[in-house]
């Protein structure tokens, strides 16, 4: 109890309301640039919670399926003010990029052959491109430190990029192979997986200053393991989902538009590991292939769309299910826009619902382990190979805005220098010059302008 009060009482929740709102409107950048938001703030700046906690956190949240910097959102909220605060934090995440994707596919249907707003996409892509890139460079740095110092964790990285990207292993066994290695790894190499310490941030003089939440602060009585609260957390989320899914085959059949997608929208919340850039591929291939929502074409564009709003990069689902919606028009051909809408509403809701449940009834057992080794280490590999699936992600985009590609195959008609080269210009300025994403992305929107008007 009196940690509770300590906690509550160093941040109130009227203070970390504001901050989870002003988070939901400027967190840019996909989920690398979301924790290096997250991180900046909340362990540098406001010293919530130290280092060592924060890349505790990260490192479970690496490992479930769904947005990891969302989920990391969550962990800190309830860490911080129990379940309501890990709910708004979760919330506020993503409501602002919801409506805004809502605006912006509704633009797309109705404007999205008007050349100008073509040349503006096509722009953008190679900035896309390069913010993943710069994903790889930010989160390799924070878990691979240097090739001398850890070379097991770079052999697990490289491991994952040539498995998935060139042998299509399963990611699932990827993590499993990772957290076999960490586990060794403990025994065998322990300061290869031993996770950053440290206080937060730095005071002056470089004394170290204490976070609300430090390395050695114990778990508050919220957080703490019981079967009880277990059970009642995952059956709360259950019934929040069969409600609506209920509701859905009552109204449209099993076969229905909108309850094929809460379905598989609900799949790849739960069977699609790796984060963001792990499960476009799969959604690719459910959205475009399988029920074939909307174009190749226009999944890229999405993406596009996707990186130059705010909130989760998987927000993207949001798109598909748009167009989708529209496409097949669920609630009939006067209402498009409604129809579209909801199919958007309902993605949403079943696609990050699970990682509500993952935090809140996993939070406890992971707060259980932040001092062992043994139990810290796989995790930390896990992290290792999501940074390879990152890098096979990176590759298959730059291959999508460089060359003309029919599907998810390589077929070759024709090299784009203009979109390669853009590509290696807006990564130099993210990674080497720390531009912001959001000039990058303007800058990048601009030249497609301008060159596709010289054409």
């Amino acid at each position: 109890m009196n940690i509770n009060q300590n906690l509550q009482s160093n941040v109130t929740f009227s203070e970390a309301l504001k901050f989870w709102f002003k988070l939901g409107w400027i967190s840019f950048g996909g989920p690398a640039g979301q924790i290096a938001i997250m991180h900046k703030e909340l362990v540098d700046d406001k010293r919530w919670i130290s280092e060592k906690r924060f890349l505790h956190a990260l490192n479970y949240c690496m490992v479930l399926p769904g947005p990891e910097a969302q989920q990391l959102a969550i962990y800190i909220g309830w860490l911080l003010h129990k379940t309501w605060g890990g709910i708004v934090a979760g919330v506020l995440f993503v409501l602002p990029s919801l409506f805004i994707l809502i605006g912006l596919s509704y633009v797309y249907v109705v404007f999205g052959n008007v050349p100008w707003v073509a040349a503006l996409l096509y722009g953008i892509k190679p900035a896309v491109a390069a913010i993943v890139l710069q994903a790889v460079h930010r989160i390799g740095s924070k878990t691979l430190k240097t090739p001398s110092k850890a070379p097991i964790l770079w052999l697990v990285a490289v491991l994952s990029f040539l498995g998935l990207y060139f042998f299509s292993v399963p990611f699932p066994l990827i993590v499993l192979m990772a957290a076999l290695f960490g586990a060794a790894g403990a025994k065998f190499a322990p300061t290869q997986f031993a996770s950053g310490g440290g206080h937060g941030a730095k005071g002056i003089g470089g004394a170290n200053v204490s976070a609300v939440i430090d390395d050695d602060t114990p778990t508050p009585e919220h957080a703490r393991f019981k079967k009880s609260r277990l059970v009642k957390v995952v059956a709360i989320c259950f019934a929040l989902w069969l409600l609506p899914m209920g509701i859905l085959m009552a109204y449209q059949g099993w076969h229905g538009t909108l309850t094929q997608m809460s379905w598989f929208f609900t799949k790849a919340a739960l069977l699609t590991f790796g984060g963001a850039y792990a499960v476009l591929p799969y959604v690719y291939d459910g959205g475009v292939n399988q029920f074939v929502w909307l174009s190749g074409a226009q999944m890229m564009d999405g993406l596009a769309l996707g990186e130059t709003t705010p909130g989760p990069l998987i927000m993207v689902v949001s798109f598909v299910a748009f167009l989708g919606g529209w496409t097949k028009q669920v609630l009939g051909p006067d209402a498009l826009f409604l129809g579209a809408s909801l199919a958007a509403i309902l993605t949403t809701w079943f696609t990050f619902l699970p990682s509500f449940m993952f935090i809140l009834a996993g939070g406890p057992l992971v707060e259980t382990t932040h001092n062992n080794l043994k139990l810290t280490a796989p995790l930390t590999a896990i992290t290792a190979a999501v940074v390879g699936v990152i890098a096979s992600l990176a590759l298959f985009f730059i291959a999508h805005i460089a060359l003309k590609i029919e599907g998810m195959g390589f077929q070759v008609s024709n090299i784009d220098f203009f979109a390669l080269g853009l590509a290696g210009i807006a990564a130099l300025a993210l990674i080497r010059y720390k531009v912001g994403v959001m000039t990058v992305i303007f800058a990048s929107a601009l030249c497609g302008l301008l060159y596709r008007i010289m054409l």
